[in-house]
């Protein structure tokens, strides 16, 4: 099988890249990516000699690319490439609308004319909205996107299931709850707190910090696009979670224990616009549909996060040079100031 992965240089495709790789033998993976700050090619340095991956630099917005790439006959997209962080989308919307929809919307043109075998979309949990104390949204669930970057994953969806009821594309949509795990971006929760505790830095919480989210182990969720690939029914919407929900705030301290670190280190921000309170997925149809659980807890995969980060110190130090310097000097140091009400 022939697969192009776009945005495979970011946290959760250069995850997927290297576990298919590993799990089969008979993939070959072409990585469409743009480089943008939070793609890194050092994260799949390490499969620069397999004669079965390839990378491309391209963008997913430009079609004329698109369809320059997909002229290679390949069996199935898998598409990550999308503008992910909800801050940056609330600082400026434009590119995810860019990006999120009329890049999806370009590969969707070109795998209508490919006949492609599969279509998968990674989409998110956001795109419900935020979800009422005890209650876990099933795929039936009404699209409630509360931020523009869940908006435009929401109309990316949309374009998703026209294509596939209107033209046949064979489409599948995957929302998945927060990944956590190696090679993630350091604006992201989980690495931003290891990355500050590890220095000695102050850990920026958002309001009071109880928001609660569903954390799931990158490698988890590179299993359900793996198996959603070969077995979901053409049309399908699966959820993927783990099922737990926590808030925030529990999440830092368990950091901060791990490390043994202070908890006087938190320091509470002003909270984000329009911040919703609660994630919460019911995955049961994908376990029953395809046979997909979750297997890594939360204590083993945080402890497994925190060692990768402190053994790979020069990945992090070059993802925090540069522009992100910037992103964190706006969004925390001087937060009131960017996101005046």
């Amino acid at each position: 099988m022939k697969i192009l992965v776009t945005g495979g240089a970011g946290f959760i495709g250069s995850n997927f890249v290297r576990y298919l790789l590993k799990a089969r033998r008979d993939v070959e993976i072409c990585n469409f990516d743009k480089l943008t700050y939070a793609g890194n090619p050092e994260s799949l340095a390490d499969l620069a000699e397999d004669p079965r991956y390839l990378f491309v630099r391209g963008d997913i917005t430009r079609q004329q690319a698109v369809d320059e790439i997909c002229k290679h006959g390949f069996n199935a997209i898998v598409h990550f490439a999308a503008e992910t962080h909800v801050d940056r989308s609330i600082e400026d919307a434009a590119p995810f609308l860019k990006t999120n929809i009329l890049g999806t919307h370009c590969l969707l043109e070109a795998a209508r004319r490919s006949h492609l075998v599969r279509f998968i979309h990674i989409s998110t949990d956001e795109v419900y909205g935020s979800a009422p104390p005890g209650v876990s949204f099933t795929e039936e669930a009404a699209l409630d996107p509360r931020s523009p970057y869940a908006a435009s994953k929401a109309s990316a969806e949309h374009f998703v299931t026209a294509y596939a009821n209107t033209y046949g594309v064979s489409a599948v949509i995957l929302r998945c709850t927060n990944n956590y795990g190696p090679f993630q971006f350091p604006e992201k929760l989980i690495p931003l707190m290891i990355a500050n505790a590890s220095e000695d830095k102050p850990l920026p919480i958002y309001g009071d910090g109880l928001q609660e989210r569903d954390w799931l182990f990158v490698e988890d969720h590179c299993r359900a696009i793996a198996v959603a690939l070969d077995r979901a029914k053409p049309g399908s919407v699966y959820n993927v979670s783990a099922g737990m929900p926590q808030p925030n705030l529990k999440i830092v301290r368990t950091i901060l224990q791990l490390l043994g670190k202070p908890e006087s280190l938190i320091q509470y921000v002003k909270d984000r616009p329009g911040h919703d309170r609660r994630y919460a997925l019911d995955s049961s149809k994908i376990q029953r549909e395809l046979g997909w659980a979750p297997t890594m807890s939360f204590e083993e995969g945080i402890q497994r996060t925190i060692e990768w980060y402190r053994a790979n110190g020069a990945w992090l130090d070059h993802a925090r040079s540069g522009e992100y310097r910037k992103y964190y000097d706006r969004h925390y140091t001087r937060r009131s100031e960017t996101f005046r009400t």
